[in-house]
């Protein structure tokens, strides 16, 4: 077993690896339950302790197939901390309904229920709501929170894309600290740097997840101008540093913003897990930062 340090979340707060796998694209990476039970172990074996999941992801078969995985052993519950959303409820074509948000209690209630069953657990480390509602009544989200808490459903709970005022309102009606804002963050999508997320989470001591740190790919298969510069750019840092790959500056490059971001990774495969770990070692310059930070942005600082 890798010695790889956890990292506490908040004051109190619970403890991750410092690096999370992604479950999001399971569903196509067309494994059988044993198969998948050995790519969670061989990720375990490596450090990576905290597994992603959402409500929604697979539309929705993701967390049924993690937990197929884990009947197999049930053992390993207790040496993962597992995450996942609730809040996003899927289009239904034949009833002509659009996808929305949901964030009353009996829906956050129904949703994580739901993900229990597939999961096959009794519990979950972290139930974060997976996108702001603009119907959002924060009051009885604070209601649904402390019934879950207190059946012993979720240990702690936290959010996802927030805005500062947005994570301050849920926050002012909660008993317990909100444990994580997870965000987007990645040379492409800067809005977390200039929104004021990052000052806000950093003045609260609170730890962000960041997802889609490759930028969804756009930055390996983009061939526009801006992508182009950026990826010059990255390959000139991977020399610099020694790195074996982009990806790696890429996880480096969030991880070194001072929140200490800990990054989401979706691959199924573990040479890439194994390759994202070596992240951990890198330590980028602050002119090295900034130069890919220019890259992306097309200009310097002013």
């Amino acid at each position: 077993m890798s010695k790889m340090e956890k990292v506490q979340l908040t004051p109190n707060g619970p403890c991750f690896s410092p690096l999370v796998q992604g479950y999001w694209r399971m569903d196509s990476w067309g494994m059988s339950p044993a198969e998948r039970l050995s790519f969670l172990q061989s990720h375990m074996d490596l450090g990576i302790t905290t597994v992603d999941h959402a409500h929604v992801y697979g539309n929705p078969s993701c967390e049924t197939l993690f937990g197929e995985a884990l009947k197999l052993a049930p053992a390993v519950r207790n040496q993962i901390e597992i995450v996942t959303k609730c809040g996003i409820e899927l289009p239904n074509a034949a009833e002509g309904k659009v996808a929305h948000y949901l964030s009353d209690a009996k829906s956050i209630e129904r949703s994580l229920d739901l993900s229990l069953a597939r999961l096959g657990v009794e519990h979950v480390d972290v139930l974060l709501l997976h996108r702001p509602d603009l119907l959002m009544d924060a009051d009885e989200v604070a209601e649904a929170f402390s019934r879950l808490k207190n059946a012993g459903k979720v240990l702690h709970f936290g959010v996802s894309n927030f805005l500062p005022s947005q994570f301050s309102l849920l926050q002012s009606r909660l008993d317990a600290p909100l444990v994580t804002n997870q965000v987007e963050i990645n040379p492409i999508n800067l809005s977390v740097t200039e929104d004021g997320s990052l000052d806000f989470l950093q003045q609260q001591r609170v730890i962000p997840m960041a997802w889609s740190c490759l930028g969804g790919g756009r930055i390996f298969g983009e061939d526009s101008e801006s992508m182009l510069r950026l990826r010059q750019t990255l390959e000139l840092v991977k020399e610099e540093l020694s790195a074996d790959s982009v990806d790696q500056v890429l996880y480096a490059w969030v991880m070194n913003l001072p929140t200490n971001p800990i990054p989401i990774i979706g691959s199924g495969k573990i040479t890439r897990i194994a390759s994202a770990i070596k992240s951990l070692d890198l330590s980028l310059t602050q002119e090295q930062w900034y130069r890919i930070w220019t890259a992306s942005k097309g200009h310097g600082v002013a």
